[in-house]
């Protein structure tokens, strides 16, 4: 380890304060006005972007910080969630573009969790869902000529994971896409005719009979029925074309080509798709021809790209990151993929910091397993952080990580994992965790582990595994079932006990951790029991660090402090530190803060 470097002007400080620009979209039917979220001001916020000037207005400031939102087509207002300190549970709210007093959405609604609106592009509907206690109920609220706002109407309710309404340019057609025909996470659609006016009507419905199906968005082109959507039927993600008048489906298997292949967003005219491949965690768009049936590969930088869509016809506009470069949005020509210019830029002093590599190595079972490893200068072994992602349907890529490269700093190795159930290995490889959480991801780790130590880049008493939300539910996991292996862990919004979370979070999560057990606590305590941390807590060797949100909703307090006073109870080295924010931090300073105690913690833990 190198000296603990706790200075003012520290580097690892340095690179937490760049401002990035986490993601970016544009008014359709006004592409002079756009949104951007950014920590411009040290706190992520939702701001107004003049897209010809550049210039941002902040809309939002909330003391959470807001990373979710959404811009009407025509560019006249923002949307979001207006909850109470991160907590993700409110009303959603609209603010003029220029700025103004917020206007409730669903003033006579109780508070509501969510994580879905769209609008429309005729402007004329806008669509959401709620979960509460009584289930999910996917919404829809007519917008007057004159912008004025009716009263929400209920389309479907569902007692099951589901989500949308997606729109139809015109607001005619309304996509659902909801588990209820799967035990587990498996997704179908269901189209409703917005303007029937029958009692009840005949709704259509794409499923797969092994595979999960998610609409991405309907064609931008006035009267155009088609869909836009994905499904791994085939064992790896694909994009279709739905026409939901005519039930004609067309995929698009494109047979030889290795990983998964999302949907980003289709062209102004809808006669062309963006595409991206996904292999090994590392990133490739392409653009897809509809009428020619021809796929070109963009000639971009590699790095990694997220938000991507076609600003006009001939340019695409897509956030892009690597390990050394903080987020941004660029501008890519349309037709070869080469960059043509920055168009909002993070900030320019970010001090240089290590190479990350892909590796992969076996784990239980023969399952090969990708991971991601950055060395500090000098000879290895070194001391070594482990870590895993969030999730656990996500995936971890080439990141610009403030948090890894201050870990680099200090002369400690970094390893972040892509365990079974990441998305983008496969569907195989993502289900493979479903019904039994936290068995084959501590396989996966400690398989990680092997790697390192017999490549020599750890040295074996020096691991502290870490990760936040169920990368932080992994860490406590891991070193209670394979208590052996690790020097400790650190833990940041993280789950500890599967049943009390269940009965204390917010009804969206609730929805999906039933679809991940396929059932909930009721119906499998055993199953429940096996996956909690608080299960293995009287197992535990090394010091474990837990830092908690007090206004988490989908990793509540009360399972936290249950399992903390089990490992007070029980002897344990166990340390928690609660900060005043929902799940995870949106605030610079407080993520310097964070980052300190854990470093503090692990020079003090490995002497």
């Amino acid at each position: 380890m190198q000296p603990l470097n706790l200075m003012p002007d520290a580097p690892w400080r340095q690179r937490f304060r760049v401002p990035v620009v986490a993601g970016t979209q544009i008014a359709r039917m006004n592409p002079a006005h756009g949104l951007a979220v950014t920590n411009r001001t040290g706190i992520y916020q939702l701001h107004a972007w003049d897209v010809a000037t550049g210039d941002l207005t902040q809309i939002t400031d909330a003391p959470a910080g807001v990373v979710f939102g959404g811009i009407s087509p025509d560019g006249k207002y923002i949307y979001y969630l207006a909850d109470e300190q991160g907590n993700e549970i409110g009303h959603y709210v609209r603010v003029p573009f220029g700025g103004g007093e917020a206007q409730d959405l669903t003033p006579d609604m109780p508070l509501y969790a969510s994580f879905s609106l769209a609008q429309s592009l005729s402007g004329r509907v806008i669509g959401f869902t709620t979960a509460g206690e009584d289930g999910f109920k996917m919404m829809t609220v007519e917008v007057g000529a004159d912008d004025q706002l009716g009263a929400p109407q209920l389309l479907y309710k569902s007692s099951r994971l589901s989500y949308g309404p997606t729109l139809s340019f015109d607001g005619e057609y309304a996509i659902i896409a909801t588990t209820e025909r799967s035990q587990y996470n498996n997704l179908s659609l269901m189209v409703f005719d917005l303007r029937s006016t029958e009692a009840e009507q005949t709704v259509k419905i794409l499923a797969d009979d092994d595979g999960t199906i998610q609409p991405v968005s309907f064609s931008p082109v006035p009267g155009d029925p088609r869909l836009l959507a994905t499904t791994n039927v085939t064992g790896f993600e694909r994009p279709l074309l739905w026409n939901v008048r005519t039930r004609d489906r067309i995929d698009l298997p494109f047979v030889g080509m290795d990983g998964d292949i999302g949907a980003l967003d289709w062209s102004p005219d809808g006669e062309r798709l963006l595409l991206c491949q996904f292999v090994q965690a590392q990133y490739q768009l392409y653009i897809y021809d509809i009428e020619r049936s021809t796929l070109q590969k963009l000639n971009h930088p590699g790095g990694t790209y997220s938000g991507g869509y076609f600003f006009s016809n001939d340019e695409i506009y897509v956030n892009r990151q690597d390990a050394t470069t903080p987020t941004q949005l660029i501008a890519l020509d349309a037709k070869t993929g080469q960059p043509t210019k920055v168009v909002l830029a993070a900030g320019d002093d970010a001090p240089g910091g290590r190479p990350w590599r892909s590796v992969s190595f076996p784990s239980s079972g023969g399952q090969m397993i990708q991971a991601w490893v950055a060395v500090p200068e000098g000879a290895g072994p070194f001391p070594t952080i482990l870590h895993t992602h969030g999730g656990p349907t996500a995936a971890q890529t080439e990141s610009y990580a403030p948090g890894a490269q201050s870990w680099l700093d200090h002369g400690f190795a970094f390893m972040t994992v892509n365990y079974r159930g990441s998305t983008t290995f496969g569907r195989q490889f993502e289900q493979a965790i479903w019904g039994q959480l936290g068995q084959l991801e501590v396989d996966d780790m400690a398989a990680a582990r092997d790697y390192l130590v017999n490549n020599g880049i750890a040295q074996k008493d020096a691991i502290l595994l870490t990760g936040g939300s169920y990368g932080g539910y992994l860490t406590l996991q891991a070193i209670g079932k394979r208590p052996d292996l690790w020097a400790g862990g650190m833990a940041l919004v993280a789950i500890a006990d599967w049943t009390l979370m269940y009965e204390d979070q917010a009804e969206t999560l609730k929805g999906y951790q039933r679809s991940l057990f396929g059932g909930g606590p009721e119906e499998m305590a055993e199953q429940y029991a096996a996956s909690s941390p608080i299960t293995y807590a009287s197992q535990i060797r090394a010091p474990v660090l837990i830092i908690q949100g007090k206004n988490d909703t989908r990793c509540p307090s009360r399972q936290m402090e249950a399992y903390v006073d089990k490992l007070t109870t029980g002897g344990k080295e166990v340390q928690i530190e609660w900060f005043d924010a929902g799940h995870g931090s949106r605030a610079m300073e407080q993520s310097i803060q964070q980052q300190e105690l854990m470093l503090r913690w692990a020079y003090r833990v490995l002497g």
